[in-house]
């Protein structure tokens, strides 16, 4: 039990002399700036690290922290400049040759993603990353590079440039693929590029990250991604190891023109969502008309635990992100399970024949 182990350590401490708990704290008072909301995240940080060198635990475990530790808060600092940039994280193969139409075709997804503003993140390898980031050039590009003991360099575009950053770890790798993703492109791969498609796929799936257009890419003779779906839907669907309408998550495209399409309507209306007090709000750009709201309580309401939905301007528990206090929310009681529907929702505030035409002047 948590309780016990902070007990447990307490009496440690304070027989040994020294109270680290204050200590501590004194630290957190001399390193975080006075007033900053994170002040008991970065104290339980620090406990965690005198907890476990208490423990002593082997230099192994050690080194796997410290490097856990140090990657994340490098890529804190450097993906910084890039805040509230819209980006897409594109994968496929780094063996894809210059030549191929799937290199032409990742070249044209980062000509195109970069014209509408939208930032390229590749593992920074060649073939299909090489690609993408030719096409958005390196002002719209980012690379995740991984230290590997064959292939690869990162390629020419990111090169010891302030847009390539290196991991040591995959998973701290992949965790920052999607967490700075505000769609993702699949083209055909290897065992990696399976391995993420079927990954973001269960992250979304079950909750644990936002809604993101999840767009595979492929040349219209390509076979790849159709027998890939041609398995889902024969295999997963259709012995219920998935829902239908989990299908609604991800969307096959043959050109790189459909896909920046598809990503650019995400965002028509759709903004972004969180969790707030047991509430789930969507922001949107535009508020809906009252034909749009009655339709989501007849057709949505399976979304909901109980209270429908509920349309209102910015509230004032979102503090934290005041940035966005201009946006409306859609607001309802989500049941946490259906995300392939929340999808379906998505695209319907997307369409425009459902917003209003006027917006309203809540402070009036």
């Amino acid at each position: 039990m948590p309780y016990e182990s902070d007990d447990y350590l307490s009496r440690h401490f304070q027989t040994s002399g020294i109270d680290v708990g204050l200590k501590v704290d004194e630290l957190v008072s001399l390193s975080v700036p006075p007033g900053s909301p994170n002040q008991s995240l970065y104290r339980e940080m620090l406990m965690t690290v005198v907890r476990m060198a208490e423990a002593d635990r082997n230099r192994w475990d050690a080194k796997i922290m410290m490097q856990t530790l140090r990657e994340m808060e490098n890529a804190f600092s450097v993906l910084e400049q890039f805040k509230r940039r819209r980006k897409v994280t594109v994968f496929g193969s780094a063996r894809t040759q210059p030549d191929h139409p799937l290199y032409l075709l990742a070249r044209d997804l980062g000509r195109l993603l970069a014209h509408h503003e939208l930032m390229t993140v590749t593992g920074a390898g060649g073939g299909i990353m090489a690609a993408a980031h030719e096409g958005a050039g390196l002002e719209h590009s980012l690379g995740f590079n991984i230290s590997l003991p064959f292939e690869q360099r990162a390629n020419d575009v990111v090169h010891d440039t302030g847009n390539l950053l290196p991991f040591h770890f995959f998973f701290l790798r992949k965790l920052f693929f999607v967490k700075e993703a505000d769609a993702l492109v699949l083209c055909p791969g290897g065992f990696g590029t399976l391995d993420e498609a079927l990954e973001v796929l269960t992250l979304i799936q079950t909750g644990k990250s936002p809604i993101v257009p999840v767009v595979l890419l492929d040349v219209p003779e390509g076979r790849y991604w159709k027998d890939a779906l041609h398995f889902i839907r024969e295999q997963l669907e259709e012995n219920g190891y998935i829902l239908p309408s989990d299908m609604h998550l991800l969307k096959l495209v043959t050109s790189a023109e459909e896909a920046v399409v598809e990503i650019t309507h995400f965002y028509r209306n759709y903004h972004s969502s969180r969790w707030l007090k047991g509430l789930f709000a969507i922001r949107m750009n535009r508020p809906l008309n009252a034909h749009a709201l009655a339709y989501l309580h007849d057709e949505f309401s399976d979304l909901c635990l109980e209270g429908g939905f509920h349309q209102q301007p910015y509230c004032e528990l979102e503090q934290d992100e005041p940035e966005f206090c201009k946006l409306i929310r859609l607001a309802f009681r989500f049941n946490g399970r259906d995300h392939g529907r929340l999808r379906e929702l998505i695209n319907f505030i997307n369409q425009p024949e459902n917003w209003q035409r006027e917006l309203p002047r809540y402070n009036d």
